[in-house]
């Protein structure tokens, strides 16, 4: 949210919750019904072993609430700013593997509570390339069987929201 440029960040709120994945929905719709002006409201989480992935993010389309999720982990998300999206078993497997990336590509070691991680992955990455490689691996998705998030890996909606937060910053 810091590194978004001062304009946009006077007209996005950005909340972040505790909350079990399956309460996300009500949390935000209570939010979005407490506050006008959430006209936008998302959530964002990963597949990882959610239970109800599908049923989570069906409810918040059928709510109004926009969904960003990403299968198995964000890691996919943020390999997609190296120009990849490896198809990975699981989410252990991808944050092991995306570590390696991030550190052959950085010099740092990848620490998932890294705060300045949009910063380190726009230096040393390319945003616009991540939503045109998500959005290419969604399109394939849409295209073959899998219908359901769930088969949908790997796979992100969250180059929507990046959209979204760059359309607001492309209006000011």
């Amino acid at each position: 949210y810091d590194s978004l440029p001062k304009e946009i960040r006077d007209h996005i709120v950005l909340n972040v919750f505790k909350a079990k994945t399956k309460e996300l929905v009500n949390r935000c719709a209570e939010e979005a019904a407490l506050s006008p002006q959430y006209r936008e409201p998302w959530i964002a989480f990963d597949r990882d072993k959610v239970v109800d992935f599908d049923g989570i993010i069906r409810r918040a389309e059928d709510k109004g609430i926009n969904v960003g999720w990403s299968n198995p982990c964000i890691e996919i998300w943020f390999e997609a700013y190296f120009g990849h999206m490896h198809d990975y078993p699981d989410s252990r497997t991808c944050c092991s593997r995306f570590g390696e990336l991030f550190k052959n590509k950085t010099g740092k070691e990848y620490d998932k509570s890294e705060t300045q991680i949009y910063e380190l992955l726009s230096k040393y990455g390319d945003e616009k390339r991540a939503i045109a490689v998500a959005e290419k691996r969604m399109q394939n998705h849409q295209k073959g069987e899998k219908k359901l998030p769930s088969e949908m890996c790997p796979g992100t909606t969250l180059h929507y929201l990046i959209g979204e937060i760059r359309e607001k910053q492309s209006e000011n």
